[in-house]
């Protein structure tokens, strides 16, 4: 590709879903010339905005640079829904066309316009405030030949925080003591924590220190953890006292009883780095027989198929976000072979967490965050 197509690339995406919505919302609106000129300038302003939020690592004061990325991350969200909104009113009212006279169907276009707009403002603010606000899950996954002194072994998941541009020291620190509160036997995180670089945002994962539980903390790499610089960060999360898994295992004695904790690098995690291959055969090579249950780490839940394979009982992944917000959780699931809640491949038991924090925009309609605590039960 060439610079200047690389360069009209995505100035293309970020005009197109704008332009279009300008073109079909605001003639409709009835709002006037000046109405739509002012409509026009709050695009433009959007168009621009948009992509200079993803970027605003480079600015140099924080409070503007963070300033920046809620409002352009929150537009981002709010043109998504809209968009998809746009293409449905146009559906509709084609489908009015059809089926009434044109005269009346006529009549839908204005109070159509500003039905989709006023939806999508109460979509966007809805998402946002479920968004910040993660619910706690209980799942209860059963496993075969379960030992007695295993029954009621406790896991808190979080994945997929996402620290950066939108997500601080405040909210982890929240998510931190929200998960010491569950008392759970062990805790993993299960990769996605950060969007950015140790050095902007060491100060933000901090309280991930105060992580506690019985058979300590368990960390697996994400897909964004090599956007972000990988060695670094597996480095400081060891900092931080969690114990990072890259295709190894450690036996956890409980009450008399043992399992396998496993974990494995992301499952793209070869692009970066061929040396860290994900691969959960060999996380668990030497590890001991006859254990009560063998349960693994994975970021993606496309890591399935070779855990299956590889003898596992329990895989715990995230990843998907389950879509993170509406109509996109309707997409996802032919991006990953499984999107969310509790799954099965053969004897293989798979849990797919939405994710505690976000990507992107701050917005989370319909599909709500989580924390997520996991009991071992008998099949």
């Amino acid at each position: 590709m060439s610079v200047r197509r690389r360069f009209l690339h995505p100035v293309w995406l970020f005009a197109s879903i704008p332009g279009y919505i300008g073109l079909r919302l605001l003639p409709a609106l009835g709002i006037g010339t000046m109405g739509e000129v002012v409509g026009v300038l709050v695009l433009l302003g959007a168009c621009a905005l948009i992509p200079v939020s993803v970027g605003v690592s480079t600015l140099r004061n924080r409070r503007l640079a963070d300033g920046v990325a809620w409002v352009g991350l929150t537009t981002m969200g709010f043109f998504s829904t809209l968009f998809v909104m746009t293409l449905l009113r146009d559906v509709l009212l084609a489908g009015a066309r059809l089926a009434v006279p044109a005269a009346r169907a006529a009549m839908l276009t204005t109070p159509s316009a500003w039905g989709i707009l006023g939806a999508t403002l109460l979509f966007t603010f809805i998402g946002l405030i479920i968004a910040r606000r993660p619910r706690l899950v209980d799942i209860d996954i059963p496993v075969r030949n379960l030992p007695v002194a295993l029954q009621g072994f406790s896991i808190a998941q979080i994945s997929d925080l996402h620290v950066g541009p939108t997500i601080k020291r405040g909210f982890v620190a929240q998510i931190v003591a929200r998960v010491n509160h569950l008392h759970a036997d062990l805790i993993a995180v299960t990769g996605d924590l950060i969007d950015g670089s140790v050095a902007d945002l060491a100060a933000h994962t901090a309280p991930l220190a105060d992580l506690v539980a019985r058979h300590g903390a368990y960390f697996v790499t994400g897909n964004h953890e090599y956007y972000s610089g990988e060695r670094a960060w597996t480095a400081e999360i060891r900092r931080l006292g969690l114990t990072v898994l890259k295709n190894q295992h450690v036996v956890v004695q409980h009450d008399g009883a043992s399992l396998i904790l496993a974990g494995v690098t992301d499952y793209s995690a070869h692009h970066f780095d061929p040396d860290q291959r994900s691969d959960p055969a060999a996380a668990l090579h030497g590890a001991p027989s006859g254990v009560g249950a063998k349960i693994l780490l994975a970021h993606q839940p496309s890591s399935a198929a070779a855990a299956a394979a590889a003898g596992f009982d329990v895989q715990l992944s995230g990843h998907t976000h389950g879509g993170q917000f509406w109509p996109w959780n309707f997409f996802v699931r032919y991006f990953q072979p499984f999107t969310s809640d509790l799954n099965t491949l053969r004897n293989l038991q798979v849990y797919v967490s939405r994710g505690t924090g976000y990507w992107g925009p701050p917005n989370r309609f319909i599909v709500p965050g989580e924390i997520t605590r996991l009991r071992l039960v008998a099949a």
